[in-house]
């Protein structure tokens, strides 16, 4: 429960540091989309942890003589000031105060930056939350250093929900539930878990090579497109499709079907994006060169039966997903075959990530 994060200790803050903490972006293979008040989802989600694709944020905290109304911070993305995002963390920080109660305590200078294009589609808000929220709470371990590592992790997803939902699975790795379903065992819509049932080898050393079919800014934010799921006239089926894909993909995991998978990952990211397109007002997030480049590893697996498939986040980008084993053969056909529809040729090469990691403070 929420009460559960309140902290109940007397404990003694630090006066001034620095910390650093690397947050991995992630990709959902069951889509959350639609949301219910303090950041509760209206679907459970679960996603693959990435590696490369990731934010790191430095926080730099001093102790003031007395707690200001209004926080005291300073925000710097990728090396200058970045007024505009400044609302969205003032947001965070409110709803978190309760469970980190001395944030008015102290100025904060934040400085951030990502390894891949922002509000592209990549969940740059899943990363840059965790990687904040992370950094916060290293203030309440400094104080209280017998807090274990579970205990820091499970509080750091808390946190980042309340900052970006899908920022809960971007703590820990390899593959990250969220969001409370029957017959999942420890599930919850508070925090993210480590999917707790067999997973195949097939699934270990998984690779998502990101085409960047559009660097820029997506036309509709993630939040507007949540909200639009309120009233959606098929939002009650969806939320119980993707109830029942997770309880499918149990013995997919189990047996290292990937097929099943393939099935699976697809219809869940063209369902997002119908989600979208079935809305009011309605909206697109797809471009003709995402639609190329899903039609092309559609005829590529029919040809050669290789497990490639793809899915979709909230944008244009297409995250191309093969087993380690198919390492090779995939990658020739990005590069061949796909890298032509990506935006001056841009593509990220990744692969799933272990989670979260301390940095060095040094600015």
């Amino acid at each position: 429960m929420e009460k559960d994060f309140v902290p109940t200790q007397n404990l003694v803050y630090p006066l001034e540091g620095t910390v650093g903490w690397k947050a991995p972006s992630n990709i959902a293979l069951v889509k959350y989309w639609g949301k219910k008040p303090h950041q509760i989802p209206a679907n459970p989600s679960i996603s693959f942890t990435l590696d490369a694709s990731a934010t790191r944020t430095f926080l730099k905290f001093r102790r003031m003589d007395e707690a200001k109304e209004a926080f005291s911070f300073d925000f710097r993305f990728e090396g200058k000031a970045k007024d505009s995002f400044k609302p969205k963390i003032a947001t965070f920080l409110g709803r978190i105060e309760t469970y980190l109660p001395f944030l008015r305590h102290y100025h904060l200078e934040i400085e951030s930056s990502n390894s891949f294009p922002h509000s592209s589609g990549i969940a740059s808000s899943a990363s840059g939350m965790a990687a904040l929220a992370l950094c916060l709470l290293e203030l309440e371990r400094l104080a209280n250093p017998e807090m274990t590592l579970e205990d820091f992790k499970q509080k750091a997803s808390f946190l980042a929900r309340l900052g970006s939902g899908s920022a809960c699975r971007s703590i820990g790795g390899s593959l990250i539930q969220w969001g409370s379903t029957p017959g999942l065992s420890g599930s919850s819509d508070l925090y993210g878990i480590p999917y707790p049932y067999e997973v195949h080898p097939n699934f270990n050393n998984f690779h998502d090579t990101i085409l960047l079919v559009h660097k820029g800014q997506k036309t509709v934010s993630s939040s507007v497109g949540h909200g639009l799921m309120k009233g959606h006239p098929f939002a009650d089926n969806r939320f119980q499709q993707a109830h029942e894909n997770l309880k499918k993909l149990r013995p997919i995991f189990k047996e290292g079907d990937l097929e099943s998978f393939i099935a699976i990952v697809e219809s869940e990211a063209l369902t997002l994006h119908a989600m979208m397109m079935t809305s009011q007002p309605y909206f697109i997030l797809m471009l003709p060169n995402t639609l190329e480049i899903i039609n092309r590893i559609w005829q590529f697996r029919k040809e050669t039966g290789t497990a490639i498939c793809f899915t979709l986040d909230a944008g244009a980008n297409v995250h191309v997903l093969y087993p380690e084993s198919e390492k090779t053969k995939c990658i020739q056909f990005i590069q061949n075959e796909l890298v032509a529809y990506c935006e001056n040729g841009h593509y990220i090469c990744d692969r799933i990530g272990k989670g979260a990691q301390r940095i060095s403070t040094s600015l």
